[in-house]
């Protein structure tokens, strides 16, 4: 059955998933606000309304709780810009806790509350794996990843008991072209240096950018979602098998390793972005009857470069 969505609210909408989902809203014609610290991203959001605020508390913006059919819950530093220092992840972790926390605290004090609110996290929630599929009932895993994973649902589970229905988004790393995981891989291969990232076996989850902007809006529209969703693609694909796709269609030679072993010099505990990795599918959505439209990495990538 599907829920009639009218408004919206996004934390952290000017950030990457918030600037490919205004768009959709828009053309929808979803009345948007986007709360964020960076109100100067006004024109990278265009038709959305822009609310400043700190992150960590309801003020200024309380009032937008009680007229507004859904939030999207999408605050969070970005993991993957600096060295993750003692200091760097408790900025992480607060990033998420606080904002989650504020937005609890908003739909507790609404006289009139959301029809649902969608709470981004990521496949990071379980930790690294072997070959073995994971699906959503999957237990978290250990490390760093798991654990900022497992922060940021908890930061929001109250809705639940306040009558919000809550979708917890575990989101893969997201193929666009403009920014995200896919810039950083395909620099390499630009500069004909492209290869193996350590062992290469390390399973590499993914979602094309379309997919994952039709996926979100099928979970607020769908009103029997409650609960952990996998979006990403089903077919996830090991790290080497991910490159020479990528390298096969970009046209560039697949060949460069960089060893394990470099790459934590280098990144040191961020290493973990590139060097672990989950096999997780989209048990949940797939059974739900959503469509992929880009489920193969070959064609999701030639939709991207073409």
């Amino acid at each position: 059955m599907t829920e009639t969505i009218s408004s919206v609210l996004i934390t952290g909408g000017t950030g990457m998933i918030g600037r490919l989902l205004t768009p959709e809203f828009q053309a929808a014609g979803i009345e948007t606000w986007i709360l964020t610290r960076r109100p100067e991203m006004e024109k990278a959001v265009p038709g959305a309304k822009l609310l400043q605020w700190d992150g960590q508390t309801p003020a200024g913006w309380q009032h937008l709780v009680e007229r507004v059919d859904a939030i999207i819950n999408l605050a969070g530093e970005n993991t993957g810009t600096s060295p993750w220092t003692n200091e760097r992840r408790r900025q992480l972790v607060d990033s998420r806790v606080f904002a989650g926390q504020a937005l609890t605290t908003a739909i507790r004090a609404a006289s009139s509350r959301p029809k649902v609110l969608l709470q981004i996290s990521g496949v990071g929630y379980y930790g690294p794996s072997d070959d073995r599929l994971i699906r959503e009932y999957a237990p978290p895993g250990k490390g760093f990843q798991a654990e900022i994973c497992v922060q940021w649902e908890e930061s929001t589970r109250e809705v639940e008991g306040l009558g919000v229905r809550r979708v917890v988004m575990r989101t893969a790393p997201v193929l666009s072209r403009s920014e995200g995981m896919l810039p950083r891989l395909e620099l390499p291969f630009r500069l004909l240096v492209g290869g193996p990232l350590g062992s290469g076996k390390q399973w590499l989850p993914w979602i094309h950018h379309q997919d994952l902007v039709r996926g979100m809006r099928f979970l607020m529209e769908n009103e029997t979602v409650a609960g952990p969703v996998n979006l990403t693609s089903p077919n996830p694909l090991t790290s080497a098998e991910f490159g020479r796709t990528l390298a096969r269609v970009i046209h560039r030679p697949y060949w460069m390793p960089a060893p394990a072993f470099a790459l934590r010099m280098v990144l040191g505990k961020m290493s973990a972005l590139v060097l672990e990795g989950q096999r997780v599918v989209p048990d949940r959505l797939e059974k739900l009857g959503f469509k992929f439209d880009y489920g193969d990495a070959q064609k999701a990538l030639e939709e991207i470069y073409s």
